[in-house]
């Protein structure tokens, strides 16, 4: 798993006070990107990013905690989920669930093999379940199809 964390500063917010939408998915962006690097042991590019919701606002001066983890492998692509949190004294809230799809580069920046991804617990089967039934639905929406 990898983590970020950020404060949330001026720089980060809108004229109310609220983390900008956009920094966020930035945010998201990179940590899946260095998980997805860990895994794959090579560069990897985002191929998409699936429905975002943002369930809280966070707050200027908020603690920011962004939880990424890969929950399948194709032949070159990999799936990442990314929690971000907010974290309170009360514990922590989620505020946003994330998948991105990323695919494993060459040196030539073609696709090449991924490592696999076995999942382990109930949780992580679970899971791989779900990104097989997501992957299903991206597919299907590609263009030309």
């Amino acid at each position: 798993m990898t983590s970020h964390t950020q404060i949330v500063m001026a720089p980060h917010v809108n004229g109310q006070h609220r983390l900008f939408g956009g920094q966020l998915m930035a945010w998201i962006d990179v940590t899946a990107a260095v998980e997805a690097r860990r895994h794959a042991g090579c560069q990897v590019t985002t191929v998409s990013v699936d429905h975002l919701v943002f369930l809280k606002p966070v707050q200027l001066d908020e603690i920011l905690r962004l939880d990424a983890r890969v929950t399948w492998t194709g032949i070159s692509s990999m799936e990442v989920r990314v929690d971000s949190y907010v974290e309170t004294a009360r514990g922590d809230q989620l505020v946003n669930r994330a998948y991105l799809v990323f695919v494993a580069l060459d040196d030539q920046g073609n696709p090449q093999t991924a490592p696999a991804y076995v999942p382990r617990t109930e949780a992580e089967k679970r899971e791989w379940q779900d990104a097989e039934s997501r992957r299903k639905l991206r597919v299907a929406g590609r263009p030309g199809r």
